[in-house]
């Protein structure tokens, strides 16, 4: 499993990834600047991501907290996600996602 990081100024980089783990571990260990202020309690916002279209119907929803959050999110979309409710699953093959 591999996880695509697409900065804003489109640089690329790709991590490789593990069943179970969480998105904002991969991209934390990838230097990617997603800080996950909370460690993943759903008390911020600061590891929004954007899934990519073809990736986001293949992930699980989020939850209602989640979605929660992202509504205080500036510039979030339809695809948004807190990298820190996203679980790694080996089924994706490639997740790619937008650092905004």
């Amino acid at each position: 499993m591999n996880v695509v990081f697409v900065a804003p100024d489109g640089t690329v980089r790709e991590e490789a990834a593990t069943q179970g783990e969480r998105l904002l571990d991969v991209a934390q260990r990838a230097g990617q600047p997603l800080e996950g202020t909370c460690g993943g309690d759903l008390a911020c916002a600061t590891c929004h991501v954007i899934v990519e279209a073809a990736d986001f119907d293949l992930l699980p929803p989020p939850g209602e907290e989640e979605e929660d959050m992202l509504d205080l999110v500036p510039g979030a979309r339809r695809t948004s996600r807190l990298a820190c409710q996203v679980q790694i699953d080996a089924a994706l093959g490639k997740l790619t996602v937008r650092l905004p």
